[in-house]
């Protein structure tokens, strides 16, 4: 199987083309430091080639939800760091997935204050889980361009922070809706300075951060994930083609490791005028760094996507949460566990770190 054979990811040799890619579990504790819990979680799952963490928040503006891990304070830092330790250990890579959420968050869980956005503009017609329970989403601070700045300098410090506690590199969360995203798409952002107003202004803050992290760490050390058709967390962009391919264009002129290209979900349905295509096909071509499919695969639809030759390997969520042995499982065709969805936010070992390896 070509999903099983020696890959690489821009200068870093993987011991398979399967990635373990990011998985919200909200197992840190309240000052957003991960447990012991969670170095043994990634360290079942250290058979993938390339390990994706969890979002990472970058700084206390970056919050949204309670219970999520950080990278900005020296406890965060030392907790990762047994984390890398054991999955380098047993012969993976991982990178630190940075996150900044943006609007989607709560004040709540952000010692009153209110989440920071490109735009004043709340996400309608869902609530947020708080640590007291679904809320409403808030109408969001609009962030001014000193604020924009110093989450440029959070991205630069976080990914600092990454590279001492032990990571291999730092992948840019730019998808699902959250913060990077938002200035992407009109729903969000409505700005009339270099910011917003057209494409070039709504794409300059990824382009900025991504431009960031590579000076500060070197681009072989850093990634990007997109989601060009998820609609998730109220993301609607008048134009997502040419928004995406002048993104892209943009990110080929930068020299950096990866592209994490997210195919759109069926539980979120995008908005009518998005275009059916699939997005490895439409975009994934024109991308210059290597290319990690993500989003839905299966084994056999996993090696399908392997031989058309566009992506280098292919992400997998749920199927590595449920199945620490997923490579294994995959070599033999056996058969998989299936997923307690009641445990995959928040708890302790149920649904966590208890799933059974093959006997």
């Amino acid at each position: 199987m070509k999903l099983l054979e020696v890959g690489q990811i821009g200068n870093h040799r993987l011991q398979n083309k399967m990635v373990m890619s990011a998985m919200t579990r909200s197992r840190a504790n309240v000052q957003g430091v991960v447990s012991d819990l969670t170095v043994l979680y990634y360290t079942q799952r250290a058979g993938a080639g390339l390990i994706l963490t969890e979002a990472i928040n970058i700084s206390n503006d970056a919050i949204g939800s309670p219970f999520t891990p950080g990278i900005f304070t020296q406890d965060q830092i030392n907790a990762w760091k047994k984390v890398t330790t054991a999955v380098h250990e047993k012969g993976s890579l991982i990178f630190a997935q940075l996150w900044h959420t943006g609007r989607v968050g709560h004040s709540i869980d952000r010692n009153g204050k209110l989440p920071l956005a490109p735009s004043a503009i709340p996400i309608e017609g869902s609530k947020h889980f708080t640590s007291q329970g679904l809320q409403d989403f808030e109408i969001p601070q609009a962030m001014t361009i000193e604020d924009i700045n110093q989450t440029k300098l959070d991205y630069k410090q976080a990914a600092l922070n990454a590279i001492e506690a032990g990571f291999d590199g730092v992948e840019l969360h730019g998808a699902n809706g959250y913060l990077p995203n938002q200035f992407l798409a009109e729903s969000s952002n409505q700005r009339q300075d270099n910011y917003g107003g057209n494409i070039e202004n709504n794409c300059r803050f990824m382009l900025e951060v991504m431009q960031t992290l590579i000076d500060a760490i070197s681009g072989d050390r850093v990634g990007i994930k997109l989601s060009p058709f998820q609609p998730y967390g109220g993301i609607v962009i008048k134009d997502p083609v040419a928004t995406f391919k002048y993104l892209i264009d943009e990110l080929n002129k930068m020299d950096f490791a990866f592209v994490e290209l997210m195919k759109k979900s069926p539980m979120f349905p995008a908005p009518e005028h998005y275009p059916s295509d699939d997005e490895i096909e439409l975009f994934g071509k024109n991308v210059k760094a290597d290319l990690i499919a993500n989003s839905a695969f299966t084994r056999e639809t996993g090696e399908k996507e392997l031989e058309k030759g566009i992506a280098k390997a292919i992400s997998y969520g749920v199927l590595f949460l449920s199945n620490p042995d997923l490579p294994k499982r995959f070599e033999l065709n056996a058969e998989m566990n299936q997923l307690d969805p009641s445990t995959m936010f928040g708890g302790g070992e149920k649904g966590y770190i208890d799933y059974p390896f093959l006997s």
